[in-house]
């Protein structure tokens, strides 16, 4: 084919706003663009209304490669049930012709009695990419010892990566409630002894913006090792009752300085994978609400925007 992904979707975007998907055969004729081998993924917390046979259609359909499908509590994979349903979602995902390349989970202990069984059963199914959960800082103890027990509960972690050959990333993940990673630098000190094939940080460019502001570029060349995949969400400032929050919102309609980024990490953005956090307001579908007040529709052709915003604005021809 002679047109690129991005060329395409310019010019099925407008069908998408009109009816909320993509036709299914226009979608089965998006290549990957010329020149890499870039795979966008999205988040789907946001689609967790569909059964795993309509989710993959409706990737398929919106033009997404692959779905970052969650597999935690009040997730698309119950991980109690995970022997038995990832391999069902993974089976019809790829019957509609999208991958299941990467999963979020509640993953933060490796002694957990569901860990092994994610992990392999992840493996099994082809998966290579996990998200895992989060560490807080205990207040009882300094920074650094903090930061230290985190480095020995990855340690073990990350035998059992080597164990299933499965990658694990961290998000930096900002906010008020003392999570270990909102600053980035203090991943830096915890990962820098791990073999980034195993142990690394899913990069969120918007948590680090609210957390870094203008230092999100430093912050962004010391972890750039240890980044595996790459989460691409939009924000704005606002005040709240207490304090001023970040809002989320579309791609580019926030205050995310895109263009600085795709210069800085074009080669990221090109060679890692891609999952797309769509949790502005979609009626409560953006909390992983099973009964949104959002026509699906409407919700599609969000996501479509996002997709082609990130085709268009994020990656160079």
């Amino acid at each position: 084919m002679s047109f690129t992904r991005r060329k395409f979707i310019k010019v099925t975007s407008a069908t998408a706003a009109g009816v909320g998907i993509v036709p299914t055969l226009a979608a089965q004729l998006i290549p990957s663009p010329i020149g890499n081998n870039v795979k966008v993924n999205v988040f789907s917390k946001c689609l967790q209304f569909l059964n795993y046979e309509a989710l993959g259609e409706t990737l398929a359909k919106l033009g997404f490669d692959g779905a970052d499908l969650t597999v935690r509590n009040n997730g698309h994979v119950l991980p109690e049930n995970v022997k038995r349903d990832l391999p069902k979602a993974v089976k019809a995902l790829q019957k509609a012709g999208v991958d299941a390349p990467m999963i979020v989970t509640g993953i933060n202990d490796a002694n957990d009695r569901l860990t092994e069984d994610i992990l392999g059963t992840a493996a099994d199914s082809g998966i290579t990419y996990y998200r895992m959960g989060y560490y807080k800082f205990d207040n009882k103890l300094s920074v650094f010892q903090n930061l230290d027990n985190c480095k020995r509960r990855l340690e073990k972690l990350e035998k059992l990566n080597r164990k299933y050959n499965i990658k694990v990333g961290y998000q930096n993940h900002s906010g008020p409630w003392g999570m270990v990673g909102g600053a980035v630098w203090d991943l830096h000190y915890i990962l820098k002894d791990f073999d980034p094939e195993y142990v690394g940080v899913q990069y969120d460019i918007a948590h680090s913006m609210v957390e870094g502001g203008y230092s999100w570029e430093i912050a962004l060349k010391i972890i750039e090792p240890w980044i595996n995949s790459l989460a691409i969400k939009d924000f704005l400032w606002k005040k709240g009752e207490k304090r001023w929050e970040p809002e989320w919102v579309p791609l580019g309609e926030g205050m995310v300085d895109f263009k600085k980024y795709a210069d800085d990490a074009q080669g990221l953005l090109t060679t890692k994978p891609i999952t797309i956090h769509c949790e502005y307001d979609l009626g409560g579908a953006e909390f992983g609400r099973t009964n949104p007040t959002m026509l699906p529709k409407d919700i599609y052709r969000k996501l479509t925007d996002d997709l082609h915003y990130f085709n268009n604005k994020l990656l160079k021809s």
